[in-house]
């Protein structure tokens, strides 16, 4: 006797299959293998009164606050909970009733769509980018003076491709190239000094970089230039709120698109309100409200990725709860990437400089990377020391990208994770 752990669909056919189900017993039996749990915040007492009537009608439940039987509060969050098969079968018993359960039963469809592990296609405005059969690495390329691990060691043109290069040989599959700095406190940069810092390093990689480049930019000006020079890719920590003609810009490139969860701004990010009432669903609503921006500018789902911008507005306990529960992102259906490397909350932890953050970074992107296979009702992630940790933290919370300084290293990491979880 054992137990026996089915991370998705996938296993549980095959599990099943070994056994010699009947096909039909399988196609039946394989969304009762998995429970899980889905979140409703906000919800009219009726319609939460109807939720909760239709689960238990599923042999499944619904939470929801006491006050909403008798309707002697407004609204209530609903926590459904159920396997897999009795929340597919929720939208067909709610489709066609009132107080927005139509749309209820469509988001939810869409949801349970997402958090399947699956293929996907990334675009950039010169090649698609095949997901969901390894991690890829982005290396992360600083030509600043100010930058907080490598500031002004590549802040030469020379010295900036011969990085470049190397990472590529180490085995990075794309790289990020960032003109401004955006550690905690820095200054701004004006557009002008961002492409004056760029463009060079773009030139001298046209005919010698074989991976696609990202230009790390929340300035649409500076966007226009790298793509223009080059740049297939642009990471906007503002997730578009920085400058109104981005999106603009983004969809005429035909580009693709990172979007990063921060508030406030580089400068002011990790001095004013850290306090979240509810972390991970602030952050899901807020890349939902720039990717509503993307969409009405015309940027196809395929071109974009989130990031939950790890120390970005963050505490550190903050940092170390969004990769335990990186694989909640999910739910948006779109790729992710995650960017831990050498960052302060791992020297919290593990009492290092920047330079000394290498096994805790490693740690995080191997716990990222899980999470495409893991639920979103097991939240539990293994904690080793250093940055080589957090690296490996990210590839076991889902991630489909994983953004470090140490590419060689964390290749490594990666392809083990990998042939760990995809096994």
């Amino acid at each position: 006797m054992r137990i026996v752990k089915i991370d998705n669909q996938i296993e549980a056919v095959k599990i099943l299959k070994k056994i010699d189900v009947d096909p039909y017993g399988v196609a039946a039996m394989a969304p009762k293998t998995r429970q899980l749990n889905v979140m409703l915040t906000g919800q009219p007492c009726r319609t939460a009164n109807i939720l909760k009537q239709e689960m238990l009608s599923l042999g499944a439940d619904a939470a929801v606050a006491r006050g909403s039987v008798a309707c002697s509060i407004d609204r209530t969050d609903v926590l459904l909970m159920g396997t897999l098969k009795q929340l597919r079968a929720l939208p067909d018993k709610i489709k066609k009733q009132p107080f927005g359960l139509d749309v209820i039963a469509q988001e939810l469809q869409t949801l349970l769509g997402n958090i399947e592990p699956n293929r996907r296609i990334f675009k950039t405005s010169r090649r698609e980018i095949v997901l969901g059969e390894k991690t890829l690495i982005m290396g992360v390329l600083n030509i600043t003076p100010d930058s907080f691990s490598d500031g002004n060691l590549y802040f030469e043109t020379d010295r900036a491709i011969e990085h470049a290069l190397r990472m590529q040989q180490e085995g990075a599959d794309i790289i990020d190239i960032g003109a401004a700095s955006s550690r905690p406190g820095a200054e701004p940069v004006t557009a002008a000094e961002e492409i004056d810092r760029l463009l060079p390093v773009l030139d001298g990689l046209q005919d010698s970089l074989s991976v696609p480049v990202s230009v790390d930019t929340t300035k649409a000006q500076v966007a226009k230039a790298s793509l223009s020079a080059g740049a297939e890719i642009v990471n906007d920590i503002s997730a578009l709120n920085n400058d109104g003609e981005m999106a603009a810009i983004v969809a005429a490139a035909g580009a693709g698109l990172i979007l990063m969860h921060m508030r406030g701004t580089p400068r002011t990010m990790q001095t004013g309100d850290l306090v979240y009432a509810d972390l991970m669903g602030e952050i899901i609503d807020y890349l939902k409200s720039s990717l509503e921006k993307a969409r009405l500018a015309g940027i196809e789902a395929k071109r974009i990725a989130v990031d939950p911008g790890i120390g970005f507005g963050k505490t550190f306990a903050d940092n170390c709860k969004i990769i335990g529960r990186l694989c909640e992102l999910k739910t948006l259906g779109l790729p992710l990437l995650i960017g831990t490397s050498r960052k302060a909350f791992i020297g919290a932890v593990t009492d290092s400089a920047p330079d000394g953050r290498l096994e805790g970074t490693a740690a995080t992107v191997a716990a990222s990377i899980y999470g495409a296979y893991d639920k979103l009702w097991k939240r539990s992630v293994e904690e080793p020391e250093g940055t080589a940790a957090t690296v490996a933290a990210s590839i076991y919370g889902g991630c489909d990208i994983v953004r470090v300084h140490d590419v060689a290293v964390m290749k490594k990491v990666a392809v083990m994770t990998d042939a760990i979880v995809r096994a």
